[in-house]
């Protein structure tokens, strides 16, 4: 008997805002999530419910920003503007701590290498090396001197030593377009968790596309995001099948 061939199965979502992304999101991969155990990463041991791949279209991602929860669900909304406004500030500097290998921000704003040297024997110090690159500016001064028509206006999160980090960044890549009059973001997610990151990820960076946008004197557009890797870990299965009013598949 020879064994069944699986397939990737890539996912579409088409949504009007970001509160309306979130929900289709959340219905759907209790449909059509792969669950698996972690062997690497946040929650080693634990299960994931994920796509295989999902591609997500937000025509509107000002109109509302933060997920609704409607009234009598015994949920908690997983982000509110008070964090998201605090999400922005923290997007638009490159302020980090002593024990944090990066922040988006930094990448961002402040991008550093760091550098291992030898001192004397088996010791060794890491010295970071500032890019002096503010990305978000940069792209800002792109667009207003040499035009809208280019595809070089690109954002990078991730750097090649990243693979070593035991928690390397979950955003790799924003992309920008101007089209038809309007700023769009195209972003790009090695892994991303649904309930709690999906929200306040995308509430941040359109706040930081519409600055952009306002800065460039254009429009704010859509957010198209991408991932192999938005899932839902355990914890969260029943909350998501809370608000969407879907228990019919049973998750183990």
């Amino acid at each position: 008997m020879t064994q069944k061939e699986e397939s990737l199965k890539p996912v579409y979502i088409d949504a009007f805002d970001l509160d309306d992304a979130w929900f289709q999101c959340l219905s759907t991969i209790l449909d059509k999530g792969h669950i698996y155990t972690i062997d690497r990463g946040s929650y080693k041991g634990q299960k994931r419910l994920e796509f295989d791949f999902v591609s997500i279209r937000v025509k509107k991602p000002s109109h509302q920003i933060i997920p609704i929860i409607p009234e009598g669900m015994s949920i908690p909304p997983p982000t509110d503007m008070n964090y998201i406004n605090s999400y922005l500030s923290y997007l638009l500097t490159g302020q980090k701590t002593k024990t944090e290998d990066y922040t988006y921000g930094e990448r961002l704003v402040d991008p550093k290498v760091r550098i291992e040297e030898k001192t004397d024997g088996e010791n060794s110090m890491i010295r970071e090396i500032s890019l002096n690159c503010n990305q978000i500016e940069e792209v800002i001064n792109l667009y207003k001197t040499h035009g809208h028509g280019t595809n070089q206006a690109v954002m990078e999160i991730g750097m090649p030593s990243d693979i070593k980090l035991i928690d390397p960044p979950c955003l790799r890549i924003i992309d920008t377009r101007i089209r038809y009059g309007k700023l769009h973001f195209i972003l790009y997610f090695r892994s991303w968790d649904l309930w709690g990151g999906f929200p306040s990820n995308l509430g941040g960076l359109q706040l930081v596309k519409n600055y952009m946008a306002e800065e460039i004197g254009v429009g704010d557009g859509e957010i198209i995001a991408v991932s192999k890797g938005l899932h839902l870990y355990d914890y969260s299965w029943e909350l998501a099948q809370i608000r969407t009013n879907k228990h019919e598949r049973k998750l183990k």
